[in-house]
């Protein structure tokens, strides 16, 4: 007997973009705690952990307003990419 298992729901919840702007976006916040606790030996790395942090955010906002746009049916709306469960 030959059994297939349905994959599809595991595939498409590692290949969502939600959660790896979120864990991302977390991991910066980390690196910029990280690096203020420091003090003045990791002081130039701060700046990259700010625009790291405003990236994620950018990419979160966007992510959401193109997934807003896709579930109420926009005409240009982006498809696919985990926009629309």
């Amino acid at each position: 007997m030959t059994e297939t298992r349905n994959t599809t729901g595991v595939i498409g919840k590692l290949s969502a973009p939600a959660p790896a702007l979120i864990i991302g976006t977390a991991l910066w916040v980390v690196a910029t705690i990280v690096v203020a606790v420091s003090g003045d030996r990791w002081s130039d790395a701060l700046p990259i952990c700010y625009a790291g942090i405003g990236v994620g955010f950018l990419g979160l906002a966007l992510f959401s307003i193109q997934r807003r746009a896709a579930v109420r049916g926009d005409k240009g709306a982006q498809q696919g990419a985990g926009l629309v469960d």
